[in-house]
Formats: structure tokens, sequence, C-alpha cells
């Protein structure tokens, strides 16, 4: 049998290494990205979620003893809130 040449070259290799790695290197960065963008969560409290209001981060803070009623009602009626008190005033 007669062959022509003699067969793949130094650079021949080298173009064929390079080439198989970038290949693979793409195959492997598309794989991790695809399960990258299909495995992230839904934000915090989902879809729906209430958007916090200043409202409602003062009802919070006011429920876990961080601030007095005294305080929450001043702070409510700042934010344009009517208030009912319990002390009839």
């Amino acid at each position: 049998m007669m062959y022509w040449g003699g067969g793949m070259g130094g650079w021949g290799m080298v173009l064929m290494t390079v080439s198989t790695l970038l290949f693979w290197g793409l195959i492997i960065a598309g794989v991790a990205a695809l399960v990258r963008s299909t495995s992230r969560s839904a934000p915090q409290g989902g879809p729906g979620a209430e958007v916090a209001t200043p409202e409602h981060i003062l009802a919070e803070r006011f429920a876990r003893g961080e601030i007095d009623e005294e305080e929450y009602t001043r702070r409510l009626a700042v934010l344009g809130f009517a208030v009912k008190t319990r002390s009839g005033g």
C-alpha cells in the first residue's frame, strides 16, 4: 500500500488537540450553563409574594417588640395612616 505524504505534521497534531479541547470545553460550559439556569430557585417568598411596604415593615417591627406602641402609632401617623388607639383619646 502506498501512502501519500508523511501523514499529519506537528502543526496538524497541535491544531487537532486544541480544537478537540475547545469543542469539549464548549460542551461542558453549555451543560453547566443549562444546569445553572434551570436550578435557580424562585425569589424569596415565591411567586405572588407581597411587596414589603413601609407599613408592613413597621408592623413586623412592632410584632417583634423592636418598637413600642407609642413609637408604632407615631410612625404610622408620619406615614399618613389614621391610627385608632386603645385608649380613648
